[in-house]
């Protein structure tokens, strides 16, 4: 049994190394035009279209310093498809200040990336005070009257806030661990029978 799940181990640490690999391929190449293209997770894209500041969304988040602040989301409308993008972070005192909504909607360039699950463990979504926790896909709904694609468009580019996300491919990968972890119970299991073989006999 601990042969058999340190060998699916092996298999995922394969897939895991492919996938990074294509993200990584996927984030050095040059932005394509959105509308033109098939859209896939990681991809760099560059467009323009209506972004919603009425239906701005605060979600809470860290920056990469680990400061407390806003990932500020915006409804954008692309050739009659809604998507959301993401702008970036803000620390909590600049919520619904004018500077940061300075933006060129004809100029947006960016990452696509799929929308995660909600964590079980984060608070529900407060959106009378729109205060957010995860971004749930019926309370967008309930906030903003839309229904969006299941990509979100990560913005790049050289703003001071909000603080643009950096996209990576630095994504979990302890495959390697666990199958060691794996084989060396299996190891260990064999040598005890062996020991206590050899005792009794």
């Amino acid at each position: 049994m601990f042969i058999a799940l340190g060998s699916w181990q092996i298999i995922r640490l394969n897939w895991k190394n492919n996938l990074i690999f294509e993200i990584e391929s996927s984030l050095k190449n040059p932005p394509v035009e959105l509308t033109n293209t098939n859209i896939k997770n990681f991809l760099k894209i560059k467009t323009s279209g209506l972004i919603d500041l009425d239906k701005q969304i605060y979600l809470y988040s860290l920056n990469d310093a680990g400061t407390p602040g806003f990932e500020v989301i915006n409804p954008i409308l692309i050739n009659d498809i809604n998507y959301l993008i993401n702008r970036g972070w803000i620390p909590f005192e600049k919520k619904n200040s004018k500077e940061i909504n300075l933006i060129n909607e004809n100029d947006i360039i960016g990452t696509l990336k799929l929308q995660g699950r909600k964590n079980i463990f984060k608070p529900d979504n407060d959106l009378k005070e729109n205060y957010w926790f995860s971004l749930n896909r019926e309370d967008i709904l309930k906030f903003t009257g839309k229904e969006f694609s299941k990509y979100i468009i990560y913005l790049d580019g050289n703003y001071q806030f909000p603080q643009p996300k950096k996209i990576t491919a630095n994504i979990s990968n302890n495959h390697l661990k666990y199958a060691l972890t794996w084989f060396s119970l299996a190891i260990s299991i064999l040598l005890l029978y062996l020991y206590f073989r050899k005792k009794n006999y």
